[in-house]
């Protein structure tokens, strides 16, 4: 009898990929993602970032906020420290530019559009952070998304005027 081991190990690998009905798993490689919390540790959503070649994705699931129009970035320091997530630091900005998408100054790395949120609470944004790297949120002290309490006004360094943080997440791994 004939034994191949290197299939017998391929064939191990590739069954680990697919569920128990023999379709392929959904779960993408290569993302991370942030549980988005509000003050008092209530969930209030999910972002996820995937490095593509333009840039960073990033998809965020917003739920249970107040209705309206929201800024959201990503800032510079994993921590989401209640009540304020002060300690999330500033905008991720490693290209030294002001603010805002709209600013002939910016915009900075961290700059997203603004999410609009629904009479039900929730809202979802699909955007890529452009010529962005997915390791640069890896620092020392990694990263963090923020929701802010008004909307981003595109412009205004070094936060849009967007007011106080609602929600926050800390940037993770797998």
């Amino acid at each position: 009898m004939f034994r191949f081991p290197g299939v017998i190990i391929l064939g191990l690998a590739a069954s680990a990929c697919m569920t128990d009905t023999g379709v392929r798993s959904e779960t993408p490689s290569g993302v991370v993602q942030a549980m988005l919390s509000a003050a008092d540790g209530s969930a209030r959503g999910t972002a996820q970032f995937r490095q593509a070649a333009d840039g960073i994705r990033v998809h965020v699931e917003a739920t249970g906020l107040n209705p309206g129009v929201h800024g959201i970035h990503v800032h510079t320091t994993g921590q989401c420290a209640a009540p304020d997530f002060a300690t999330a630091g500033p905008h991720w900005n490693p290209t030294g530019r002001q603010h805002g998408r709209e600013n002939p100054q910016g915009a900075h790395h961290g700059d997203l559009p603004n999410i609009t949120i629904g009479a039900d609470g929730r809202g979802t944004l699909d955007f890529t952070l452009p010529a962005a790297e997915l390791e640069g949120l890896f620092d020392p002290d990694g990263a963090a998304i923020v929701v802010h309490a008004n909307a981003d006004d595109g412009r205004t360094d070094p936060s849009g005027n967007s007011g106080g943080r609602i929600a926050c997440g800390v940037v993770v791994r797998g």
